[in-house]
């Protein structure tokens, strides 16, 4: 499978949550996935979609509707998993791209759902993981929010934090950044 260099897609994914602790018999599972197409050559992003994704093992509580806007009802109109792993692959060519996250959680998330519904997992294996990149290429003591490192940028947040399509836009603005920045150092040396 020859692997595409000309796009990165970025994936944010949100997840039920509780205060806490779930309630008995309800797991942590994908409701939106937001995905921002990253044109390489251009160094930003360009496309951006949002995905939500029916929770079958749990319910929207209400302190994951206060973090992520989302609502039971929303969530009811989204598609399975299943199917949203099939549109990853299809429509944006996720097996064939090169995919980036701001951090482990979502590429865990996926992995840990793929594994439990039996489900192909929709992405190869180059990933980048965007928070740690970040970091490295700042020269920070440590890794920060994707809402520091936009400040620390002087890039503003676009839409609302905690929504993966929104949350995917403005990841792919760091990246693109990323990738600017290593063309200036590449032209130095």
């Amino acid at each position: 499978m020859t692997i595409k260099l000309n796009k990165i897609i970025v994936i944010d994914i949100e997840a039920t949550c509780w205060e806490k602790y779930p309630p008995p018999e309800q797991e942590s599972e994908i409701i939106e996935i937001g995905i921002c197409i990253v044109d390489v050559a251009l160094a930003k992003p360009v496309e951006k979609e949002s995905i939500l994704v029916r929770p079958e093992r749990s319910q929207i509580s209400e302190f994951c509707t206060q973090l992520t806007t989302l609502t039971q009802a929303q969530v009811d109109k989204g598609i399975t998993f299943d199917e949203a792993c099939l549109k990853l692959q299809k429509k944006y060519e996720s097996l064939q791209i090169v995919w980036a996250s701001w951090g482990g959680y979502d590429k865990n998330m996926f992995e840990k759902q793929c594994l439990s519904r039996g489900v192909k997992y929709p992405f190869g294996i180059r990933h980048i993981n965007v928070k740690n990149l970040f970091a490295l290429v700042h020269a920070l003591p440590k890794e920060v929010g994707m809402a520091n490192a936009l400040k620390l940028l002087d890039i503003p947040l676009e839409g609302t934090h905690h929504r993966g399509g929104d949350d995917a836009w403005n990841i792919g603005k760091i990246l693109g950044k990323l990738l600017l920045q290593s063309r200036i150092i590449n032209k130095e040396v």
